[in-house]
This record gives structure tokens, sequence and C-alpha cells, in this order.
């Protein structure tokens, strides 16, 4: 049996966890478990409208880029959680969001998931011209 020194009572050191194949992460990243769970509701709402809504694209970035002198009135304009460009000719439309201001608002995986499912929802209510209740009858309007 090793012993293994234990300096200054912090207990053990090394990985907690020992992946299977060495050299690739045991467990998922913040931004995979984001994007599992926007792909997840993303996928539900457009399989739902695809007749509607045509082709749009779906994408996650971290922060949003906000304009120069933004900052000096940042109490007058919050942080965008998303973006919408309504697509033309061949160019489809985009949808992206953005996670870290996202998470920022979230406490738990049951926050995160409610709040971007109001989020897409939201946005694809505004491109379809109804109201996000039909969009999806999961939408809350409290989140």
């Amino acid at each position: 049996m090793s012993r293994r020194r234990d300096r200054h009572g912090r207990g053990m050191r090394g990985p907690g966890v020992v992946p299977a194949v060495p050299g690739t992460p045991m467990m998922r990243t913040r931004r995979e478990r984001f994007d599992d769970l926007a792909l997840g509701i993303v996928e539900e709402i457009d399989e739902r409208w695809q007749d509607r809504l045509g082709l749009v694209e779906y994408a996650v970035e971290d922060t949003p880029l906000v304009p120069d002198g933004w900052t000096d009135g940042w109490h007058d304009h919050p942080v965008p959680l998303a973006s919408l460009v309504r697509g033309s000719g061949a160019t489809p439309t985009r949808l992206v969001l953005f996670r870290r201001p996202i998470e920022h608002r979230c406490e738990t995986r049951t926050d995160l998931e409610a709040l971007i499912l109001t989020v897409v929802v939201e946005q694809v209510a505004e491109l379809l011209g109804i109201e996000p209740e039909r969009v999806d009858p999961r939408y809350d309007d409290d989140a």
C-alpha cells in the first residue's frame, strides 16, 4: 500500500476522476453542457415550426459584441441574451444565443434550461410574428 503525503491538511491531491481515455476530459465543460441544452430546445421548436421558419441558422457565442461607448450608459442598455438577424434571398436567418450573459442570470440547471427556452421562444415568436405562448406551451413570461 502506498502512502501519500497530506501536506498542510488539504486532503488528497491529483485528479478526482480518471478519464476512460487518457488525454480526454471525463467531465463535460460548461460550454458543452450549454450547447446540449440549447440544441435540444432549438431542435424541438425548429421541428414544430420548420414549415413557417424556413432556413434558420442557430449559433451560440460566448458574449455579444457591444459598440464603443456602450459602457458609458450601461444602465440604460441591458446586455443582450440573443441576436436575431433576418435573412434575405439566399442568406438564412441567424439566431445567436449569448452563453455567458444567459448563464450569469441562472443559479441552477433548471433555471438555465428555462431561460434558454424563454429566449429561443421569444426570438422565434418575433420572427414568426406570433405570441410566444403559441410557439411553445412551456413558455413562461415570468422567467
